[in-house]
């Protein structure tokens, strides 16, 4: 008889043992106890209250994403001798590979056409960053940003581009939860989650749709199990079937250890790749037909309700099925725990948000929380599962393209220039232009660029043709690698918890942490602020701006406490030690900054069918990934030990005519992966999973219209067995 597989678990308790033995007991103690925010994800841990403790005051609140992240700084310099090596030569490392070379430690050049990198001095990387960006035009330049870096890095990064004379300026959030963003916006008036930490404690029931925290977000799995514990339901949205999601053995609960986990989801539905929107209408239906709108709340706080009523009413049971691929009678089972629900938190990750109907996924999600009035009180709202630690905090501090007038009045005023408003351009937009060869220069704050785009190909052909480059990274990526006939600087920056003066984070509870930083590991690494900065003054030295005062953290914290809204308490967070939730995004009442003042309704038509090949494939990160970043080859939840890979239902790899462990060919309109090695998931049948960012070279440029992000979870393809 098969063992069933559990998440979590006295594996995970081994592998974290183990990774602090190799990077040093001491080092890791140090690290993990400092007051800072944890490099992971945007969940959030540390600050003030120590590093393994979150905002509600919960020790130890780490998990084995917090370690990982930590393993990668506390790594010794690259040895000097690899950058002997030609590009060719280091491209033959896997991103697993190059994430263990070790911690970049001196700038690095390399010219255009040149096949290597030489290191270089910080005077020397200095000049070169001054002299390439002077001889490009800003407005054929881009910034991009990952969710990696502090508020006072990303806001003088913005504010260096803006007076430099680009709003070509955008973030990673481009190609995760800026769908999110644009929904919640239009729907609620805020962008953000509208629940803290707190709520959590408070709900009785939690959907979790299209994310898989065990391996993602782990410690909100601890949410999840306590909601189970006092009784509570938990509801599962995702067309694979994760083992930790079904079951999870925490590690910090001896009584979860012991009997081998605890089961997560209460009910668990498993639709097709795609079709979100028709599942969610679905539960709104068996909402409708059992009576369990909440009629006072949509009557004084909602509008748009007659028309979204009207169209569940006339979609058809039957089209829901068809479509959703899950009975009628699992979809009424979830309908009926959500009527019994007090207080309900909806919570999504990149599953709802990486398609071209992204937008409308959230419409409807948010459709779903509006008529049972769980939005605008305490122990119930929505809850989008960011990534970086820090991405939702990057856009706070305006890295993107557009900004509101008032915030760009204040910055004006602040700074004492006049900005431009042009639009500026989105991801995707950058490297479109990139592709056309419209673009002279690309600023890089951290990320992999080139790991992170669909069509890895057309990615790389994209990067190849931007003349001049400058990226400031902790560690060596793909996008230092693929990309890179230009000009290329990598410039080597500190890590969060070794920046000399504190820096902010926000996590995706809207809640400020104060970093102390402080520790040192390498000599010769700098501050981002410091580098921006200081290419600011070289690049800009008739600005009427004192880019000395903004080599100050604080100095900076004022500025964005005066401009942003909502961020007045981080003026003094430095000398007050005083976290905050950032103003007026939390939603515990039914007031909500539309226009109307009203939440909004909308109705949502089902999604065209992409196509007619005969699988659906979805990428997905692995238990030992961070991003783009892998930890570990194998997966442990779902059995690989490759990332060249494919998962398939048991009876597609019967109609297929193969076996699990065979290799097949994975084919798409954009590319092929082939010799890809089969391994058997629990999925509906036509729907299949292959590992971001391998899998990219099948995934498409079309974007969402209104959140431009790529349909990394939506790709058409076809299988067919390997020659051999």
């Amino acid at each position: 008889m098969k063992r069933r597989a559990v998440g979590g678990g006295m594996k995970k308790v081994l592998y974290t043992l183990s990774t602090v033995q190799r990077i040093g007991i001491q080092k890791s103690a140090k690290a993990l106890r400092s007051k800072n925010a944890c490099k992971a994800c945007a969940y959030g841990m540390g600050g003030q209250q120590g590093g393994m403790t979150n905002e509600a005051g919960e020790f130890p609140s780490v998990c084995n994403k917090s370690v990982q992240a930590q393993s990668t700084d506390i790594q010794p310099a690259i040895p000097e001798a690899v950058f002997a090596h030609s590009l060719e030569d280091l491209r033959e490392l896997s991103s697993h590979e190059l994430e263990h070379l070790g911690r970049l430690a001196n700038p690095l050049w390399k010219a255009g056409g040149a096949t290597s990198y030489t290191p270089i001095s910080w005077d020397e990387a200095f000049d070169r960053a001054t002299d390439g960006l002077r001889q490009s035009d800003p407005a054929k330049s881009f910034f991009y940003s990952s969710g990696r870096s502090s508020n006072e890095a990303g806001f003088v990064f913005q504010l260096l581009a803006r007076v430099w004379g680009t709003n070509n300026i955008n973030n990673c959030s481009y190609y995760c939860h800026q769908a999110t963003s644009a929904a919640l916006s239009q729907t609620i008036g805020t962008g953000t989650a509208t629940v803290e930490l707190d709520d959590l404690d408070r709900s009785d029931l939690i959907f979790v749709i299209g994310a898989n925290p065990a391996s993602n977000h782990p410690r909100f799995i601890h949410k999840l199990k306590a909601c189970r514990d006092r009784g509570g339901q938990v509801v599962v949205i995702n067309p694979a079937r994760e083992s930790g999601l079904v079951r999870f053995a925490v590690p910090k609960s001896p009584k979860s250890l012991l009997l081998g986990g605890t089961d997560i989801a209460s009910a668990y539905l498993q639709p097709n790749i795609g079709e979100d929107i028709a599942l969610l209408k679905g539960i709104a239906k068996s909402v409708l037909e059992r009576g369990g709108i909440d009629q006072d709340f949509v009557d004084q706080h909602c509008e748009g309700a007659a028309s979204f009523l009207r169209d569940i009413e006339r979609t058809s049971w039957q089209t829901i099925e068809t479509r959703s691929g899950v009975a009628r009678a699992e979809i009424e089972a979830v309908g009926r725990l959500y009527c019994d629900s007090k207080s309900t938190v909806l919570a999504w990750g990149m599953g709802m948000t990486h398609h071209l109907h992204g937008v409308a996924n959230i419409e409807a999600l948010t459709n779903l929380a509006l008529m049972r009035g769980m939005v605008g009180r305490r122990g119930a709202g929505l809850l989008p599962l960011r990534g970086h630690s820090n991405v939702q905090g990057i856009g706070t501090i305006g890295v993107k393209p557009v900004l509101p007038e008032a915030v760009f009045d204040a910055m004006e005023t602040h700074v004492g220039l006049a900005l431009s408003r042009d639009s500026g351009w989105d991801t995707m937009a950058a490297m479109q232009a990139s592709h056309e060869g419209k673009v002279d220069a690309a600023v890089l704050l951290g990320g992999n660029l080139y790991a992170s785009n669909p069509d890895s190909r057309w990615a790389a052909e994209a990067l190849d043709r931007i003349p001049f480059r400058i990226a400031l990274t902790t560690t060596l990526n793909q996008s230092h690698l693929h990309g890179v006939d230009g000009e290329v600087i990598v410039l080597p920056v500190a890590a969060r918890d070794e920046e000399p003066q504190p820096t902010t984070q926000e996590s995706m509870f809207n809640f400020v942490r104060l970093s102390d930083g402080q520790i040192v590991r390498h000599a010769n690494v700098r501050s981002e602020v410091e580098i921006l900065v200081t290419i600011a003054k070289r690049l800009l030295p008739d600005a009427s701006i004192d880019w000395n005062a903004f080599a100050e953290h604080r100095e900076i914290r004022q500025a964005i406490a005066k401009i942003v809204p909502g961020m007045s308490e981080l003026k003094n967070i430095d000398v007050a030690k005083r976290e905050f939730h950032i103003a007026q995004r939390l939603l515990h009442e039914p007031v909500f900054q539309t226009e109307s003042g009203r939440a909004r309704f909308t109705v949502t038509a089902l999604p065209r069918h992409m196509s007619e090949a005969p699988f659906r494939l979805t990428t997905v990160r692995s238990e030992g990934q961070f991003n783009s970043i892998i930890y570990e080859e194998r997966d442990s939840y779902r059995g690989t030990d490759t990332r060249w890979a494919v998962l398939l239902a048991d009876s597609d790899i019967v109609e297929l005519g193969i076996a699990a462990g065979d290799f097949v060919d994975v084919r798409s309109t954009q590319g092929c992966m082939k010799r890809v090695r089969v391994f058997q998931h629990d999925l509906p049948p036509g729907n299949v999973m292959a590992f971001f960012p391998e899998a990219n070279c099948l995934t498409a440029t079309a974007v969402d219209a209104r959140s431009k992000t790529p349909a990394f979870k939506h790709t058409p393809v076809w299988i067919t067995p390997s020659e051999h």
